[in-house]
């Protein structure tokens, strides 16, 4: 590449590896670069990683990119997952391992919190439903099951927060990152009062909020080496994955929401104010200072998928995409499944909740199981849509991405379940993208797109299917609220 060549890189730290995406002020996609990690499990609902590994993942991406391109980049900005936490003492040094997302230790915690009115002022503060993923919970439990640690703890970071203290020295956190913890007033951009009480801390023990373009300077000037960038390369903080993929999607309009299936599942939708749902269940993020991103979580997309490939049918998982092909050619009948494998958080919020098959027959073969486990997904997913229509307004539009898009008739499903048409969205790395964009803005660079980006299909509902699957999500609803009460 010339040395002359303007672009910037969006780093995504994701649950399973981190991307660095190379793009030029052209719009132009110049590099990529995936570094993946384990997440462990060494008791029954703990899900921990290693900051150490994923910051080594995070500079290995920087520095593999930037040899690439062979100049140094305008800008580095950066996309997280969210809901992380460690402990870590005056020095930085780790106390715990990261307890992410799916780390469900703390459920009973969030159980006893939820419905109190000090839980229900939580979340109309916070826009973060009171649930075991969240920083909030986990803290709580720290505070009580290792008390000596706590007590040892100076600060209280996630993955994103942990990685630039190591570059600079500094706790900071985007007001984004911040309004996924449950600790995080979305209406002062404040910590919480109510929540810090609830988790025994000081806002003294959390890093410093900022916005979502904040940049920072002065990376430590081994790391500049390691990295092989100067040392006053900007550093833009960014946001949280969920939210920076909504823009680098395009899906900015009112009623546009995105639907996204990976190992979980996601849909969102933007808008201006800080909303929060009458039934606490939904969830209201920041993007930015004046952009809201309001929706709901799935625990289980393809993670169920994999579940039952491998552990149910005993086949190996490169069988998954034959078995999903011959399940969308199958009629399940009245089988139906409850995806629930990994308790649920949106919109019933429940750990307990777990999956179920419901109707078995004699002719269902592996294929009407497979397929139950589908329709299933996609259930869960429009009753977060429906909460979604409930309280953020009617959605008029639906962009879907993440890996399920491989799958066509997988898409050509949610079509007919929702009844409304499906836009598969081209772009794969939408967090990271939004990243970019995100920099982009805040360096003041020219759009390179305008607009919404172009879909790269359109998948329309068989409104002839639609009213039975409506039939069959009632009796869906029906089932969960029977056995809510045996799990």
């Amino acid at each position: 590449m010339s040395d002359h060549t303007a672009y910037i890189i969006g780093v995504d730290i994701g649950t399973s590896s981190t991307k660095s995406i190379v793009r030029g002020m052209d719009g132009k996609i110049l590099a990529v670069f995936q570094q993946p990690y384990a997440t462990h499990h060494p008791q029954p609902t703990y899900s921990e990683q290693d900051p150490d590994v994923i910051l080594a993942a995070v500079k290995a991406g920087i520095r593999e990119v930037v040899a690439r391109v062979g100049a140094a980049p305008a800008a580095i900005s950066f996309s997280s997952a969210m809901h992380s936490i460690l402990a870590v003492n005056s020095e930085g040094v780790p106390l715990t391992p990261l307890m992410i997302w799916a780390d469900n230790r703390s459920e009973s915690y969030a159980l006893a919190l939820r419905n109190t009115p000090e839980g229900q002022l939580i979340y109309r503060q916070t826009g973060t439903p009171v649930h075991a993923m969240s920083p909030l919970c986990k803290i709580m439990w720290l505070r009580e099951q290792q008390p000596s640690l706590f007590a040892a703890t100076a600060q209280f970071p996630g993955i994103k927060e942990y990685i630039f203290h190591h570059f600079f020295s500094n706790y900071i956190i985007d007001h984004s990152i911040a309004s996924a913890t449950g600790l995080f007033d979305i209406h002062t951009l404040q910590w919480c009062a109510p929540a810090l009480a609830a988790a025994g801390i000081t806002a003294a023990q959390l890093p410093q909020p900022v916005p979502a373009n904040h940049i920072i300077k002065g990376l430590h000037a081994d790391i500049a080496t390691e990295l092989g960038i100067p040392a006053n390369t900007p550093f833009v903080i960014g946001g949280s994955d969920g939210c920076l993929a909504q823009l680098g999607s395009g899906a900015m309009d009112q009623g546009h929401a995105t639907l996204t299936i990976g190992t979980s599942g996601a849909v969102r939708m933007a808008g201006q104010q800080p909303l929060t749902d009458a039934h606490a269940r939904l969830f209201t993020y920041l993007l930015t200072d004046d952009v809201y991103i309001t929706g709901g979580a799935t625990n289980n997309g393809g993670v169920v998928l994999q579940w039952l490939v491998r552990d149910f049918l005993q086949k190996p998982l490169s069988a998954l995409n034959d078995l999903v092909k011959e399940a969308l050619l199958t009629d399940p009948g009245r089988l139906l499944c409850l995806p629930y494998l990994l308790g649920e958080r949106a919109p019933v919020w429940n750990s307990h909740a777990s999956a179920a098959f419901i109707g078995i027959q004699p002719q269902h073969t592996s294929a009407h199981f497979t397929r139950a486990v589908l329709e299933g997904i996609c259930f869960a997913l429009y009753s977060i849509k429906t909460a979604l229509s409930e309280t953020a307004g009617p959605v008029h539009k639906i962009s879907v991405s993440g890996g399920f898009t491989s799958s066509p008739g997988w898409i050509q499903l949610l079509a007919d379940i929702f009844g409304q048409d499906m836009y598969l969205q081209e772009e794969s790395d939408a967090s990271a993208l939004g990243a970019i964009i995100l920099a982009a803005r805040t360096l003041g660079w020219p759009e390179p797109d305008s607009g919404t980006p172009e879909p790269e299909a359109v998948f329309k509902p068989d409104v002839s299917k639609f009213e039975g699957y409506q039939e069959k999500y009632r009796r869906f609803l029906k089932v969960y609220q029977q056995l809510e009460f045996l799990s």
